[in-house]
């Protein structure tokens, strides 16, 4: 009898979110948007229990969009979120081998990350991303400092610490995670300003641990909190703090993994010079912890800006950029997840921001957040068998990225 609800209950959730798509409507005395103009669905099925996956189109002036969506109902209790990310920070991994890897029955990419250095020659880009992670429980990274970013310039209000989440209470949101730490030495305590991230704010201390993986952490120290092409600092500092004890000082970050049980610190300006204070053998702890401002632990996180809040688009969308694009919505009172990526096939047009935006609150979400978009949109379906990528990835190939969103049922 359970397993025939669970079928029934799928089916519901098809027909409900392909009601919207097909009705494609605004509320009375509502402006028209290019996002509710000829918005058409091409058939949904359900790809496991709780979880559907359907394609749409939508007639623009300028072309057709053609859509990809995977909807996911958190209130079935066989259905579960987490996010997919190559066994390290400083590492990337197509999609569908990321989904394939966990089983996943759906992905979607995820966050904007350090994709090319052409600014720093000689530096190498990281492949980590902007935002916050969060795996599994487990925090992975903070947020560069904004003026670090790579993507579409963020609408008044957001900042790099922004993220969509799924709580352990199995409802979604979005949220921000602010990094919180200390580095307590003998002398006294220095504020930590980062966890595995690519880039430090001026004259900060950053750690990164056995998660960060091998990528080298000069990149760090380069650009500043407003300007991401600005030189490298000439001022830098790297210490190893194994079980509790510094064991290495040096000028220059180095690259290779860390080593279980050791974390790496790395310095620059004011924060450079605090580190070359400490010494050989002395006693060192390293705290940190993401602090959200929402109720409730987050089981995921993964970082973005928002689009969209209470029903309606922010302000202050880009209007002129069109791109293929990549969005994760929320609706039901965080007991709905929508995944939504646009195909990159030639002949078909990209969207906006703000027309992303607008699609999203067409297609369910009172809450929406903008993902990495372009050559980096990818979505797929998973079963026994693998991972199938559903949409043509604009670059004509799969390009591997930090993270994703992926989405598992039990069923």
């Amino acid at each position: 009898m359970k397993r025939r609800f669970g079928r029934v209950r799928a089916v519901l959730t098809v027909l409900m979110i392909w009601g919207v798509l097909a009705g494609g409507g605004v509320a009375a005395g509502a402006p028209a948007t290019a996002a509710g103009a000829g918005l058409h669905r091409s058939g949904a099925a359900s790809v496991a229990p709780g979880v559907a996956y359907g394609e749409f189109r939508m007639t623009l002036p300028r072309g057709t969009v053609h859509g990809h969506l995977l909807t996911v109902d958190l209130a079935d209790p066989r259905v579960s979120v987490d996010l997919l990310y190559p066994g390290a920070v400083g590492a990337r991994s197509p999609v569908s081998q990321l989904a394939a890897e966990r089983r996943a029955v759906g992905a979607v990419n995820g966050d904007f990350f350090n994709i090319t250095e052409t600014q720093h020659p000689g530096v190498q880009a990281t492949g980590a991303s902007v935002g916050p992670a969060v795996a599994s429980g487990r925090q992975l990274k903070g947020a560069v400092p904004d003026g670090q970013r790579f993507g579409p310039v963020m609408p008044p209000g957001a900042t790099t610490e922004d993220v969509l989440g799924v709580g352990y209470d199995r409802r979604a949101r979005l949220d921000r995670l602010t990094l919180r730490g200390a580095v307590l030495t003998g002398e006294g305590t220095l504020p930590l300003r980062g966890l595995n991230q690519y880039a430090l704010p001026v004259g900060g201390i950053g750690a990164y641990t056995p998660q960060w993986g091998p990528a080298s952490r000069v990149r760090a120290t380069c650009g500043t909190d407003t300007d991401r092409a600005a030189p490298c600092s000439a001022e830098t500092a790297e210490v190893t703090v194994r079980h509790g004890r510094v064991t290495a000082v040096g000028d220059v970050p180095g690259a290779g993994g860390v080593a279980v049980g050791s974390v790496v610190l790395v310095g620059r300006e004011e924060g450079a010079r605090r580190l070359r204070t400490l010494r050989i053998g002395e006693p060192v702890s390293v705290s940190s912890y993401l602090v959200g401002r929402g109720h409730g632990r987050l089981r995921c996180a993964v970082g973005g800006f928002p689009i969209v809040r209470d029903g309606a688009p922010v302000a202050g969308l880009d209007t002129i950029a069109v791109a293929v694009r990549t969005s994760a919505g929320i609706g039901a009172g965080g007991r709905l997840l929508y995944l939504m990526a646009l195909d990159g096939a030639p002949g078909q047009t990209g969207l906006t921001v703000r027309e992303l935006a607008d699609l999203m609150a067409q297609l369910g979400a009172r809450d929406a957040m903008d993902l990495d978009g372009g050559g980096s949109s990818t979505l797929v379906t998973g079963d026994a068998y693998g991972a199938t990528v559903r949409n043509h990835p604009s670059g004509g190939a799969e390009r591997p990225v930090p993270n994703a969103l992926g989405v598992f049922s039990a069923g």
